[in-house]
This record gives C-alpha cells, structure tokens and sequence, in this order.
C-alpha cells in the first residue's frame, strides 16, 4: 500500500480554525492540550462530504452495515480481527456511549474502576451515570514503562466495584496493553461478575515497535464479560462529525447493546458516518502517513527535551500523538501547565486533570503538530526556564 505524505499546517494556517483547540486561548499561545491533530484531513474524505452537500445528502441516517463492513474489513487487515460487527451500534461519541452502558451496568453508587493517569473525561462519566469512582493507579513509572495493576483491579472488584473502564491504547501514558494482560483482565472481571468497557479509540494510531490487540479478540472470557467503543475521531481527525460505535462479541454483550435507547443509534451524524466509512474503506495510505509524521514528532519531542529540559521524564508513546511528560524536577508547581502558560505562552494538558496526586508535576503534550511548532513549544519552556534561573542567580548576587 502506497502511504500518503502528511504535513502539519503551518501555524498561519491553523489559526484560520475555529475548533476549540485553536479558540480557546489568546493569538499568541501554541495550543498542544487538546487530542486534535494539526494536519488537513484526507483528501478521500473531504470528497465524500463534498459530494454529500453536492447531492443534499445531509438528511438522518439509517443503518450500519456500511459501517459495519468497513470497520470489519479494516480490522482484519490491520489486526488480523474478524470483528464482530453484526450487533454494532453508532452513537455521537465515545463519552456517550460510555455512559449509557454504565447506565445498564450499574447501580447507583456502584463502583467503575478507572486506571490513572487517565483521560479526564473518564473522572466525570461513571459519576454522570450515577457511580462511584474506583481510582486505580497504573503499575510502574515514565521510568520503567506501565502496566494494568491487576492486583489492584481484582481487589477493588472484589470490594464491590462492577465495572473496569479501560482506556486501551492509554491515555496519556501511550501504552498499548498486552495481550496476557487483558486477558488475565477478563478472568478476573468474570470472576467477580464484572464488564470491561474498553475505549479503543486511539488502536490505529499503533506505532510499529507494538501490537495491538483488541480487548474482544483476546480471549473467550473477554469476549463474554466485554464491550468496546471506538472511532475513526482520533485517526483520521474527524472529532467534530460526532461518530462512534459500541461493538460486542456474546450474547450477554449482544443484549446489553439491545437495551441501549433507541436514541443512542440515532443522533448521530449522517456526516459523520459517512466520513468514517471512508475513513476505513480507503484512508489507509493518509493513516500511514499521518503515523509517519506522528513517529519522527515523538523522537523529536525526545531530541528536544534531551536538549533544552534535560531533567524532564519522557517515555515515547507506543500510540497516538499524546506525550506524557514529567516536569516536576523543575520546581514549576503542582501544575506546571499553569505557570508554562502563563509566562511561557504555551499550553498543555495539565496533568492533575489525568490524576490529582501522580499527575503533579506533569503535563501532557500533543505532538500531532508540526516539527516548527513543537521545537517553538519547548524551546518557549527552556526560555521560561532560563529567565527564572538568571533572576535567582542575580537575586544571589545582590545578597552577596
């Protein structure tokens, strides 16, 4: 297959946008918080909302097997999968339809475990449902790599909780869970009677070192006690056309997808599914490309920590275009996105949203952007930095 060139637009043409990413701060911030990428979309894309509007084809949707059978076809070639879309169900978003099958899984007050660091949506969905929130903090550091605190889950499952949220690839930390992991993952969750929701919204943007495996494919017992929820969103940068789908692989999954309201299928933008369907019909060249450019970002992003911050943690992502980065050495505060912000005229993503005590000291950088302006960004920081150390050298002075 022949991939496509991906370019980040230059920062002349990204402040024409009018996404949240590129509105919510003043003219002279480079906005890397948001999970948006700064690249155009696909040109196959573009042509199918082209010719949609052309013909006035913007009316409600109906149906998913075009969905379903593009989704299938991807997912065989890309993770060897038959995957199970007989039973798929669309909604608006990933957060949706997270918490509508919470709202079939639980009862109030019943608990979701969620393992931090975390996609801070995932701190306010279960609540939004009626949970409690089951914190489970990560196995192992930026330093010695990640992984699912099994243990842990299996103690706070025990203890009562009824449901894991699994973020998989994870968010922020960029790791893409092993295969025996989710599957010891399930045996426990089967054994306390529990359901997996994995997000696995982030699978395509997978970088080559690493395999991912979907949650539903590793395992009969993941089959029984799981239920994914994906997109094209995150991959192809279709955020804003509101498209996601919920997929199951047993009978018990099969009629928790049937009980969801018949709303939850029907908002949905006839836009949005047909953007996705491009998206995993033909957008594999522009997806190669795109985790080309993502893959020479995070070696970078490395390169210019080494350089400018050198007493920052940075472990390159297995997935996506998400950095999770360990500025605490640098004594910026609890949240050194505040001050970087504030003095630097940068923003990331403040790491006390993914985690209130191991996000201290971090943020979260998103890479998908172009090589100009990530150098500018941490360039920005070191400028901060140096500022701060040369008027404490000279408040030394003065006292001397």
């Amino acid at each position: 297959m022949t991939i496509e060139r991906v370019q980040a637009e230059s920062l002349e043409q990204l402040r024409q946008r009018t996404s949240s990413k590129w509105r919510t701060f003043d003219a002279d911030v480079l906005p890397l918080p948001v999970a948006e990428m700064d690249v155009p979309i696909p040109a196959v894309i573009k042509t199918v909302l082209r010719e949609a509007i052309e013909h006035n084809d913007i009316g409600y949707p109906r149906g998913t097997a075009e969905i379903g059978a593009a989704f299938a076809a991807f997912a065989r070639e890309r993770w060897g999968w038959d995957a199970p879309v007989g039973t798929l169900v669309p909604t608006t978003d990933v957060g949706v339809g997270i918490v509508e099958l919470l709202r079939r899984l639980i009862e109030p007050g019943d608990g979701v475990i969620v393992t931090t660091p975390v996609y801070p949506p995932f701190w306010t969905l279960p609540p939004e449902a009626g949970a409690t929130l089951v914190p489970v903090p990560l196995a192992g550091d930026i330093d010695a790599g990640w992984s699912l605190d099994l243990a842990a889950i299996d103690a706070a499952l025990a203890a009562g909780a009824r449901v894991v949220l699994l973020c998989h690839p994870h968010n922020p930390v960029g790791r893409v869970h092993r295969p025996a992991e989710l599957a010891e993952l399930a045996e426990i969750a089967d054994r306390h009677g529990a359901t997996v929701i994995s997000d696995e919204i982030h699978a395509p943007l997978t970088f080559a070192e690493a395999e991912f495996v979907p949650f539903l494919a590793v395992s009969e017992t993941a089959r029984r006690v799981g239920v994914a929820i994906t997109s094209a969103s995150k991959a192809w940068n279709l955020a804003g056309l509101k498209f996601a789908f919920l997929l199951s692989a047993s009978p018990e999954g099969d009629a928790l997808l049937a009980s969801l309201p018949e709303a939850v299928g029907s908002r949905v933008s006839i836009l949005g599914l047909k953007a996705q369907v491009e998206a995993f019909r033909a957008g594999g060249p522009w997806l190669d490309g795109a985790i080309e450019l993502l893959d020479a970002n995070r070696v970078l992003l490395g390169e210019l920590l080494a350089a400018h911050l050198p007493e920052a943690r940075y472990r390159a992502p297995e997935a996506s275009y998400l950095a999770w980065v360990d500025l605490s050495a640098y004594g910026l505060g609890d949240d050194p996105a505040e001050r970087i912000l504030a003095e630097a005229r940068v923003a990331f993503g403040s790491g006390i949203t993914f985690a209130p005590d191991a996000g201290i000291g971090h943020v979260r950088i998103n890479f998908g952007t172009s090589p100009e302006i990530l150098t500018e960004a941490i360039e920005r920081v070191a400028a901060l930095l140096n500022r701060e150390r040369a008027a404490a050298e000279a408040g030394d002075g003065s006292r001397a």
